[in-house]
């Protein structure tokens, strides 16, 4: 068998996220039918990160398995380009070891949240990875809010249960900025999410950021052990998995060891799947 890389792009908003569904539209669904018809045989993808409904991905990566006597088509990502929606592109494929596992080398994934508090609502060319925000925010109160989640840390307050799911997850980057537009952009990066995580982790901020909750109160939620109600949880709209990176080609079975022993303890979720 021989093992290519699918890097993938796509507008969550019309998807029933990424997972195959009955009767649902799915990424997954839509790409292994396309990739099936151009290929002349059935393909399975193994994907980075399990995006939810109305979650978008510029920096998504999948892997699929062909055997050594059936090599790609010239130009398939141009013949993809052609058959696929327009709401979901596949922009490269390459050939990679087969040590790679686009979920269990994964070393981070890298997410982004917009949010606008304009009164006017999104810029109509942003509308749908944009969510609307109905109060004020200060920056500097979610930043430091924002601080106070870095670290290893048992998110149990801020993701929805899968039972038999660890919700102990490495949060190493939380980081808000603002563009001259006036829309507010988080930069989160963690090992692995939880079901729900990221969105959960804006809504409590943000309350913060519009004065009715403390940092200190948004620290005190890593000392729950049970999924968190005073937590509101972001529109899926404003999230984009925007890059997921892995190790130097020789250290992916080491990394693929080292997940796949976290993955004995978490049987739901699996270190490498992430649920926004």
């Amino acid at each position: 068998m021989t093992r290519y890389r699918l890097d993938i792009a796509y507008d969550g908003t019309d998807f029933s996220g990424w997972a195959r569904q009955p009767e649902r539209r799915t990424v997954c669904g839509v790409l292994e039918e396309a990739l099936g018809t151009v290929l002349r045989t059935p393909v399975q993808l193994t994907v980075a990160g399990r995006t939810d409904a109305g979650v978008h991905a510029t920096g998504q990566v999948a892997h699929l398995d062909l055997p050594a006597e059936h090599p790609l088509p010239d130009g398939l990502v141009r013949r993809l380009a052609r058959m696929l929606p327009q709401d979901v592109r596949v922009t490269a494929i390459t050939d990679v070891p087969d040590e790679f596992d686009a979920r269990f080398s994964a070393l981070r994934r890298h997410y982004e949240y917009r949010l606008t508090t304009a009164p006017y609502g999104a810029n109509p060319l942003r509308a749908r990875d944009t969510a609307p925000w109905r109060r004020p925010v200060d920056l500097q109160r979610m930043q430091r809010a924002s601080d106070r989640l870095l670290g290893l840390h048992d998110f149990a307050a801020f993701c929805r249960r899968r039972d038999g799911a660890t919700t102990v997850r490495e949060l190493q980057r939380f980081a808000w900025r603002v563009g001259a537009d006036g829309v507010y952009t988080a930069e989160v990066c963690a090992d692995a999410f939880c079901w729900s995580m990221v969105r959960s982790l804006v809504g409590a901020v943000a309350a913060v950021g519009e004065g009715r909750r403390s940092a200190d109160w948004v620290a005190g939620l890593l000392d729950e052990r049970e999924r968190s109600s005073a937590i509101n949880v972001a529109a899926a709209c404003g999230l984009t998995l925007v890059e997921v990176d892995y190790p130097a080609v020789g250290d992916l079975a080491e990394r693929n060891r080292t997940t796949r022993e976290k993955r004995d303890v978490d049987t739901a979720g699996g270190a490498g799947c992430c649920g926004d």
